[in-house]
């Protein structure tokens, strides 16, 4: 028997309290032995700082809030770092990971998370505001969360890959991109300006 809870909480001592956890899944897993049944539990658990660190980590103990600690001590020592531009992420990224095949896309400013289940606890954990995303393939949670890091480890910002060409950002992406991309442009100064983020985004790909 499994159960997915999607309530986040937070921690309430120590370094914990910094940062956010998620119960993506609780699996009951039965072992038939003479006299009787052994039952023991297994957490997957996401953990972030909201400000672009998330991790995941699977817990098994025989009580499940045992099993949720040990994801939660797992999870913390396997943190990762999302690129961000703004609210969204740099560009568009597909990845495999066993069945599981994601899309994460940046989205412009107010757009939200588009996203749900295993995705969703790891975007909102990272401190991701606009996306879209699309999980095809399985749906089993343990393999959506660790493609879903996965890909937002491969991500970049025009700044990294200038720095890897050797170039400007302006060279790769524009001014006025380039503009977006440090902030400098204004948020009203164009009607189209919830766009610049989105498109930014994407042009250091193509550069």
């Amino acid at each position: 028997m499994s159960r997915n809870m999607g309530g986040g909480r937070y921690g309430d001592r120590g370094e914990r309290s910094e940062l956010a956890d998620r119960v993506v899944r609780v699996n009951r897993v039965a072992k038939v032995v003479k006299g009787g049944r052994k039952f023991s539990f297994s957490a997957l658990i996401v953990v972030g700082d909201m400000n672009g660190r998330v991790g995941a980590g699977i817990g098994k103990a025989r009580e499940v809030t045992e099993a949720i600690r040990k994801g939660m001590e797992v999870a913390k020592r396997n943190m990762i770092t999302v690129p961000m531009v703004g609210t969204t992420i740099p560009h568009a990224v597909e990845y495999k990971w066993g069945a599981a095949r994601i899309m994460l896309k940046p989205a412009a400013p107010g757009t939200g998370v588009i996203s749900g289940g295993a995705m969703r606890a790891v975007i909102e954990t990272a401190g991701i505001k606009d996306i879209l995303t699309k999980s095809h393939g399985t749906n089993n949670p343990i393999n959506t969360v660790r493609a879903t890091l996965a890909a937002l480890q491969t991500l970049k910002t025009a700044a990294q890959v200038a720095e890897l060409r050797g170039k400007d950002v302006e060279q790769m992406v524009g001014k006025r991109l380039a503009a977006a991309y440090k902030g400098v442009e204004p948020a009203s100064s164009s009607p189209h300006s919830g766009e610049v983020t989105a498109k930014a985004a994407g042009a250091a790909t193509r550069g």
